[in-house]
């Protein structure tokens, strides 16, 4: 039987704050097999894009095993995060995130330079040309329209042939009609690419799109059911 892509045992996180410690995951337990597409949802405070930041190696869980992609995350130090990130993960935020003195082109091209990846500049062309963007290569954050930055940002996040697509809250900034486009881009490249798609969503009707629906609530995971027919 194949592994889970990812894996997740009895995982807690606790952070620090001015009133002291908070919990934030609470034995959070979770296994992800390879391709599927996965919505967490829930209030605003259950954990959602906490859990999202553990799987993404952004944020350590304070105990419990977090396994994605054959990797021991909690075993590893952050070079090491950093590089099985760089070569695995793809991650695309409600805010775009884009690098604002970079163009299109440069953005998209920042992961496989940083990872040491050679022909940066062409990979980078094709990502945004399966983006609908081939036009857009040379202009900076500013001068592109918000669903247009999160399609530099989809693309940037599909640079490095991730097996893992995590995204957070992707058409949150966006209007109904343009975030629509960008969740059936966002779909279709899952598929082109075999990625793995975790998503938070506060979209019940996005959510419903996906393999399987998560539901947290005070960092537990309360409910976990298909979506739809595999």
């Amino acid at each position: 039987m194949t592994s889970p892509i990812i894996s997740l045992r009895n995982v807690h996180l606790t952070l620090d704050s001015r009133a002291g410690p908070v919990a934030i995951l609470n034995g959070v337990g979770l296994d992800v097999e390879a391709g599927q597409s996965v919505a967490i949802v829930g209030p605003s405070g259950s954990g959602k894009t906490s859990l999202l930041m553990v799987l993404a190696g952004l944020e350590r869980a304070t105990s419990g095993e977090v396994r994605i992609a054959g990797h021991d995350f909690q075993a590893l130090g952050e070079d090491q995060l950093a590089r099985v990130r760089g070569s695995t993960i793809g991650i695309v935020f409600q805010s775009f995130h884009l690098v604002p003195t970079m163009t299109a082109l440069e953005n998209v091209a920042l992961p496989l330079e940083f990872s040491g990846r050679g022909g940066a500049e062409a990979i980078a062309r094709v990502r945004l040309d399966e983006v609908g963007l081939a036009h857009r290569l040379d202009h900076y954050p500013a001068q592109l329209s918000g669903g247009e930055q999160q399609r530099v940002a989809l693309a940037r996040a599909l640079s490095i042939e991730p097996r893992i697509l995590l995204a957070d809250e992707p058409t949150g900034n966006l209007d109904g009609k343009t975030g629509r486009s960008v969740v059936d881009l966002l779909f279709g490249l899952k598929t082109s690419h075999d990625a793995t798609l975790i998503l938070v969503t506060h979209d019940e009707r996005l959510a419903a799109e996906c393999d399987r629906v998560i539901r947290m609530s005070d960092g537990r995971i309360v409910d976990d059911r298909r979506a739809k027919a595999a």
